[in-house]
């Protein structure tokens, strides 16, 4: 057989060419498009990897204290795909708030909405109807007029409207006259290589999947109304008083905070042009998303930070916030070092947009350039949330991740980044007990079976406490295992491979194992299918425990006696642990074991350590010490010694 036959039946096999393995367990939808060529069996996007796009203008109007927010868009959808598409399908995200919504959780008569409705729908200069706008959920399938052909493009025009949510976390009023506007207008949902249209309820617990596309977004409100969005802020002397337009291009340059505007200033009439409505517009290129925030009495602090040391490169850091809000006076401290720690340690990659922006609101909420995040009198905790949000501009935004279904994929790392940066902020051991206590120990102390499925399982198929486990904490325990096992160079540079491959695309998780199995030159496939395709959990015990005789060394001089442990995996997760041995005089000795102990047998091991006894020191006790890795049931973690 010739063998680039041999090669592509390998691929659509769903074999791991790289090291002759069988692959992981791998989804029929995944197995075609090794098969069409469009990923590979060896983590990189396949020779025929495609991906849709959008050209998005949008014009939106806003008035606080009126609810109505009233919008028009400008699509241009590029069919990149090598399929004619017949329909399209729209995210209508806002209509989560209609009553009967498909919606985890119950929400009151504060929350609820009619929806979006859509005033106007025209495909290439032709209107056309919208029907049945009633029953439309938060997507909606319309058929085109005249199919889409590959390597073509539609132009779609929308208006539309709706009610900013009295009471809705993620986005709606923060105040009478404070918005924060997400997911505000229809959009073209991601028709991607292994599952055509994505068309997944939107069910107020999951969160997005969105395509890279450019946005020119228009906001038009009242004069005394500043506005903070996604993008770059275009014409700023168009919209804001020159003293205000120059502290805020000042803040570009250097590494001090400002306050650009004060509520006083603003209700003086001293910061905005005052124009009765100004249009604010911000631009932003091959990104998944636009936010924005408005208000006419919060106080806005600026700064920016170096983030590429290479070029000199500085990225700005912004807040907008009730000025009662003490945590906030510190936010952008806090982004600023978000950003220098996040570029220069983990993940390492300079921070790849040109600002964020941390917003006050009520979600604690991620999205390009933007943060909507609480108040607390926890100074330290709000710094931990804000971190949290940051880092999640590498995983989804850097990298296009298909939120709603495999969450761990960008919750998962977000949390691990946040672990790691409060190891700098609050030392080793703070930052350990506080990720145990808001991570881990739930999970691990809950013997519920939804606690033990598998971390690769779909998002829509689970919820609740089972979603937030294999999105969060028990992911981030498994890349952080990996980080133990590979060491950080090696895992750094695996890291490194999978976001040079799939920046700006749309990676799934075999994507991830695959492109550091290769990047790595090891076959992982033991350890990946150990922690995301199992029902294992964290638990190990002490076996037995035996003290060896004297061995001699190659030399042939004495080496002294060895601890032979056994150690058993009753949970089955291949977690590091540290043997930690006690001595009469009171001193310790600790041999740690990296998860490569379990590669040969994931139900026990043999661990030995070499033993240091002399006059007055002899062995008494040992322990198995998991660190953040919690177990399940430490009582039998520990061995006495019975002289």
């Amino acid at each position: 057989m010739p063998k680039i036959i041999l090669v592509a039946l390998l691929a659509a096999a769903g074999v791991n060419l790289a090291f002759g393995q069988s692959a992981l367990y791998t989804p029929r939808d995944v197995k075609l498009a090794y098969k069409k060529g469009t990923r590979s069996p060896d983590g990189r996007p396949g020779p025929n990897y495609w991906q849709n796009h959008g050209r998005y203008e949008i014009t939106i109007d806003a008035a606080p204290p009126d609810r109505l927010v009233r919008g028009t868009e400008k699509i241009t959808y590029f069919n990149n795909s090598p399929d004619t598409l017949k329909i399209i399908c729209f995210r209508l995200t806002i209509n989560i708030q209609k009553p009967g919504a498909v919606r985890l959780g119950n929400e009151d008569s504060t929350y609820l909405n009619p929806g979006v409705h859509i005033d106007s729908y025209a495909e290439n200069g032709q209107q056309r109807p919208w029907r049945g706008q009633e029953n439309d959920g938060t997507w909606r399938f319309l058929r085109l007029a005249t199919p889409l052909p590959p390597h073509d493009s539609v132009r779609l025009d929308v208006g539309w409207h709706y009610l900013a949510s009295l009471k809705s976390n993620r986005e709606g009023m923060i105040d009478s006259t404070t918005y924060f506007l997400a997911y505000a207008y229809p959009r073209v949902a991601v028709y991607d290589d292994y599952n055509g249209w994505d068309h997944m309820d939107f069910t107020d617990e999951q969160e997005f999947y969105n395509d890279f596309n450019d946005y020119v977004l228009h906001v038009n409100v009242p004069k005394n109304f500043i506005v903070w969005a996604t993008g770059d802020l275009q014409d700023p002397n168009d919209v804001l008083q020159p003293a205000y337009a120059g502290k805020l291009a000042a803040s570009y340059t250097h590494d001090d905070i400002v306050r650009i505007a004060s509520p006083a200033e603003i209700y003086g009439g001293k910061v905005t042009a005052q124009k009765t409505v100004n249009t604010w517009t911000w631009t932003a290129n091959d990104i998944t998303d636009v936010a924005f925030g408005l208000s006419d009495h919060f106080a806005w602090d600026a700064s920016s930070v170096v983030v590429d040391d290479a070029t000199g490169r500085r990225a700005s850091v912004q807040s907008a916030y009730n000025d009662t809000a003490k945590d906030f006076h510190h936010m952008v401290e806090y982004g600023r070092h978000s950003l220098d720690w996040l570029s220069h340690n983990w993940p390492g990659v300079a921070y790849p947009f040109p600002k964020t922006t941390v917003f006050q609101g009520y979600a604690g909420m991620e999205y390009p350039m933007m943060a909507n995040d609480e108040t607390y009198q926890d100074t330290v905790f709000a710094r931990f949330v804000a971190e949290h949000e940051i880092a999640h501009s590498y995983f989804p935004f850097y990298m296009g991740i298909n939120e709603s279904r495999y969450g761990f994929m960008d919750e998962g790392w977000a949390t691990t980044f946040e672990y790691l940066i409060g190891r700098t902020d609050l030392g080793v051991e703070k930052a350990d007990e506080n990720y145990k206590e808001f991570r881990i120990n739930y999970y691990t102390y809950d013997p519920s079976a939804a606690e033990d499925l598998p971390i690769i399982t779909p998002g829509d198929a689970i919820k609740g406490v089972t979603l937030g486990t294999n999105e969060y904490g028990k992911p981030s325990l498994g890349y952080l295992a990996a980080k133990d096992m590979l060491g950080d160079d090696l895992f750094k540079k695996c890291l490194h491979t999978y976001m040079d491959r799939w920046h700006g695309k749309h990676p799934i998780p075999w994507d991830f194992f695959y492109s550091f199995n290769d990047a790595a030159g090891q076959d992982l496939n033991w350890f990946w299918s150990n922690w995301f395709f199992s029902n294992n959990y964290l638990d190990i015990a002490v076996g037995s425990v035996n003290v060896g005789p004297s061995t001699r060394d190659i030399n042939g001089g004495r080496s002294g006696k060895n601890v032979n442990v056994i150690v058993r995996n009753i949970g089955g997760l291949a977690i590091p642990f540290d043997v930690v041995l006690h001595y009469t005089d009171g001193t310790t000795k600790t041999a740690h074991q990296t998860p490569a102990v379990w590669k040969k047998d994931q139900q026990q091991a043999t661990v030995i350590v070499p033993l240091d006894e002399g006059k007055n020191k002899t062995l008494t006790s040992l322990q198995l010490d998991t660190g953040i890795f919690v177990d399940a049931d430490s009582s039998d973690n520990k061995w006495q010694a019975k002289y």
